[in-house]
C-alpha cells in the first residue's frame, strides 16, 4: 500500500485504494512477490501514466530510495569518494547511458565515456589502462557493469585518488546538468523587463523554466520547433554572456553565468531544435545511439579483423603445411632419385646379364636352327602326306554328307509311311468299332426275333387246337354233306377263295416264322399242312354260312 501510494503521488495519478483491495482480495495471506505485484503495477499505475504529467527527477528519487538501501554499500566510516547525493546523480547518469534491455548494464565503452566526462570536468586525465585492467578483473554479466558495480568502482578510489570530494561533487553536478540538460539561467521578463533567476530544463520540444530546482512552481515554457533559432547577444544592462531564443511569436533574452555555460546552452538549444526537426528526442540519446552504432561498427570491424586474422592464420598454417609437404616432396624426390640411380644400375647389370644370356641363347638358337631345318624337311614331307590324307578325308566327308542326306530323306519317308500307317490303323480301328456295334445290334435283333418266334409258336399251337376242333366239326359236316349237296357249287367257289386266303396266310406265316436275312430263301415246311386243310376250311366256312 505504501509503495503504491508513493507511486501514485510521484506519477501524478489519482490514488485508488479500492482497486488495490479488490486486486489482492483473493491473495492477502503472506507477503506479495514481485511477480504478484507486477500485474497490478502495469494495469493500475503504469498504464495510466501520461508523458510530461510528472516530474521525472521525483520518480528517479523514489526508485533510488527503494533500491539503494538494499544494494548500495558505501564506506561505513564515511570515507566514500562520492556523497550519497552524488551517488544518486551517478545512478541517474548510469540509467541514462545504460543499454535498453533488462537487466540494465553499462558497456565498458560507456563507462569509459562517463568517467572521461567527469575527469575532464576536473581537468584530470583518466588512466585508461588501469580502467581496462579493472574491467578485465571485474566479473561482467550480460556484457557490462551493473549500476552497483559501477558505484563500487567509483567509490574504490582507483581512478579518482588524491581528488577532494567537493571537486568530485562539482564535476558530477556539471556532467549531470550537461547530460540531463537543466540548470540556472537569468531571464528577462516581458512586461516589467526585469531580470529573474530561473531553473531551466531543456527537452527536444520545449524549454521549461521553474522557480527553483525543486520544480514545484512552473513559471512558463518555450515551444521549440524548426522555425526557432538561437543568437548570441552583446553584454548590456549589466548582464554578460547573453543570448536569446527567437520563436515565431516572441524573443526570449537570457544570461548565463559564464561564456562556457552560454556556449553549452546555445549549443544544446540549437541541437534540440535540430533534433525536433529531425524527429529525434535527445542530444545525448542521439550521441548515445551514435556511440552504440560506432561500437557495433568497431565490433564488426573487430570481428572482421579477427575473421581476417583467423583466415590469415589458416592461410599461414596452410602455407606451413604446404611447405612441409614441399619438404616432404623434396625429400621423397631425393629418395626417388637415389632409388632411380640404384634402379638404373641394377637395370644396367640386368641388361648386361641379359645380353650375355641372349648371346648364349643366340648360339643355342643357331644350333637349334640347324636342327630345326633338318626337322623342317621331315615336317614338310609329313605335311605333304597330311595334305593328301586331308584330301581323302574331305572326299570321304562329302560321301558321308551325301549318305547322311539320303538317310535323312529315308527317315523322312519312313516317318511319312509310319504316319500313313498310323492313320490307316486308326481308320481300321474305327471301322472295327462300327462292325462290333453292328454285330451287337444284330445279336439284339436275333434275340428279339427268337422271342417273337416263341410267341408265334404259341399262336400256332392255339390254331392247331382250333384245327382239331374244326376236324371234328368237319366230321359232323360230312355227316351233313348230303344235306348240303345243293350247296356244293357255292361251296367250291368259296373254297377257292379260302384257298387263296390260306396261301396268303401261309406266306405271312413263313415271314413270321423265319427272320429275313441276307440271301435266305428257305421255304416254310408248314405250307403243306395248311394246304391239306384247305378243303376242310372251305367246307367249314360253307357250313357256317
Amino acid at each position: 500500500q505504501v509503495l503504491s501510494h508513493n507511486l501514485y503521488t510521484v506519477l501524478s495519478i489519482p490514488h485508488d485504494p479500492v482497486a488495490l483491495e479488490e486486486h489482492f482480495r483473493d491473495d492477502d495471506d503472506g507477503p506479495v512477490s514481485s511477480q504478484g505485484y507486477m500485474p497490478y503495477l502495469n494495469k493500475y499505475i503504469l498504464d495510466k501514466v501520461e508523458e510530461g504529467a510528472f516530474v521525472k527527477e521525483n520518480f528517479d528519487e523514489l526508485c533510488w530510495t527503494l533500491t539503494a538501501k538494499k544494494n548500495y554499500k558505501p564506506d561505513r566510516n564515511g570515507n566514500s569518494v562520492v556523497s550519497h547525493k552524488d551517488a544518486f546523480k551517478l545512478w541517474c547518469l548510469f540509467n541514462f547511458l545504460s543499454e535498453d534491455k533488462y537487466p540494465l548494464v553499462m558497456v565498458p565503452d560507456e563507462v569509459e565515456y562517463l568517467l572521461k566526462k567527469i575527469c575532464t570536468a576536473m581537468n584530470v586525465e583518466l588512466n585508461s589502462c588501469e580502467l581496462e585492467d579493472y574491467l578485465s578483473q571485474e566479473p561482467q554479466g550480460q556484457g557490462g557493469l551493473t549500476v552497483w558495480q559501477f558505484l563500487d568502482m567509483v567509490n574504490s578510489g582507483r581512478f579518482l585518488r588524491g581528488i577532494e570530494q567537493e571537486a568530485i561533487s562539482m564535476a558530477v553536478e556539471e556532467v549531470y546538468q550537461e547530460i540531463i540538460e537543466d540548470g540556472y539561467l537569468w531571464k528577462k521578463g516581458q512586461l516589467r523587463r526585469n531580470w529573474s533567476e530561473r531553473w531551466f530544463m531543456l527537452k527536444p520540444s520545449v524549454l521549461s523554466y521553474y522557480m527553483s530546482e525543486e520544480r514545484k512552481e512552473k513559471k512558463g515554457s518555450i515551444a521549440l520547433d524548426k522555425h526557432c533559432c538561437v543568437e548570441v547577444l552583446p553584454d548590456k544592462d549589466g548582464k554578460r554572456c547573453m543570448f536569446c531564443v527567437k520563436t515565431s511569436s516572441r524573443t526570449y533574452e537570457m544570461s548565463a553565468s559564464d561564456t562556457r555555460q552560454r556556449q553549452e546552452w546555445t549549443l544544446a538549444i540549437q541541437t534540440a531544435i535540430r533534433l525536433q526537426a529531425e524527429g529525434k528526442k535527445s542530444l545525448h540519446k542521439d550521441l548515445k545511439q551514435k556511440r552504440r552504432e560506432q561500437r557495433e561498427q568497431r565490433e564488426q570491424r573487430k570481428a572482421a579483423k579477427e575473421e581476417e586474422m583467423q583466415r590469415l592464420k589458416q592461410l599461414q598454417e596452410e602455407k606451413e603445411r604446404k611447405l612441409q609437404e614441399l619438404e616432404l616432396l623434396k625429400e621423397a624426390q631425393r629418395q626417388a632419385e637415389i632409388l632411380l640411380q640404384e634402379e638404373e644400375q641394377r637395370r644396367r647389370q640386368q641388361h648386361e646379364e641379359m645380353q650375355r644370356t641372349l648371346e648364349i641363347q643366340l648360339q643355342e638358337a643357331e644350333q637349334a636352327r640347324a636342327s630345326m631345318q633338318a626337322e623342317m624337311v621331315l615336317k614338310e614331307a609329313e605335311a605333304e602326306r597330311q595334305r593328301k590324307r586331308i584330301l581323302e578325308l574331305e572326299d570321304m566327308q562329302e560321301r558321308l554328307q551325301e549318305a547322311l542326306q539320303q538317310e535323312v530323306k529315308a527317315r523322312q519317308d519312313e516317318e511319312a509311311v509310319r504316319y500313313a500307317q498310323a492313320r490307316l490303323l486308326a481308320e481300321e480301328e474305327e471301322k472295327l468299332k462300327q462292325l462290333m456295334k453292328l454285330k451287337e445290334e444284330q445279336e439284339e435283333y436275333i434275340i428279339k426275333t427268337q422271342r417273337e418266334k416263341q410267341v408265334l409258336k404259341l399262336e400256332m399251337e392255339n390254331k392247331n387246337k382250333c384245327l382239331e376242333e374244326a376236324q371234328k366239326q368237319l366230321e359232323e359236316v360230312r355227316v351233313n354233306r348230303q344235306r348240303v349237296d345243293q350247296d356244293v357249287m357255292a361251296a367250291q367257289r368259296k373254297l377257292r377263295q379260302a384257298s387263296t386266303n390260306v396261301k396268303h396266310w401261309n406266306v405271312q406265316m413263313n415271314r413270321l416264322m423265319h427272320p429275313i436275312g441276307p440271301g435266305d430263301k428257305r421255304t416254310n415246311s408248314s405250307g403243306g399242312v395248311f394246304a391239306g386243310y384247305q378243303p376242310l376250311l372251305s367246307r367249314r366256312d360253307s357250313s357256317l354260312k
